[in-house]
């Protein structure tokens, strides 16, 4: 079952985060990765943003979570975790179709040059990885991180950007 995450889920949404992002450590740079991966401070943030969040419950247990940002001309899909022991069951694909469903927008998605897996998966779901150049321009403009994570993303866009793609860089 997928719902919209409440205020209560907080902190199940912060454990799957973490649980999740395992899958990072010793892969993306030493200098990005620290534990827990995402404070709880963070996810505040996070979700003070705009940062809404579906989840996706087994056993009325969250086990999966996707956040979509609305960030004027396009949305950027934020946070996507699947809990170790529940992935390679479908789960984020059916997390990121919910998202996508209704999207008026070109949808945008930033992750690790490294996460190799998930940039497949995203491709898989009619992403592309967009040029080195762009991906800069589009780090700084719609996401908040540092230049080191700038020098060590992708961006990966729908087919709405590249249809529309001259209004935004």
């Amino acid at each position: 079952m997928i719902r919209n995450a409440t205020e209560k889920d907080f902190d199940e949404i912060y454990n799957v985060i973490n649980d999740a992002a395992i899958a990072y450590k010793g892969i993306i740079p030493a200098d990005r990765w620290h534990e827990p991966y995402m404070t709880k401070g963070e996810l505040k943030t996070q979700i003070k943003d705009g940062v809404r969040f579906s989840c996706y419950l087994d056993d009325n247990k969250i086990v999966g979570v996707m956040g979509i940002q609305d960030k004027k001309d396009v949305e950027l899909i934020r946070h996507a975790y699947v809990i170790s022991r529940q992935r390679k069951k479908g789960i984020g694909t059916i997390l990121i179709h919910e998202l996508l469903k209704d999207s008026k927008k070109p949808i945008l998605i930033g992750t690790w040059k490294v996460a190799h897996w998930a940039i497949s998966f995203y491709e898989r779901h009619g992403f592309f990885v967009i040029s080195e150049e762009e991906k800069n321009i589009l780090l700084r403009k719609y996401w908040n991180i540092p230049d080191r994570q700038v020098e060590t993303s992708v961006v990966l866009a729908d087919t709405k950007y590249k249809n529309y793609k001259n209004n935004f860089t």
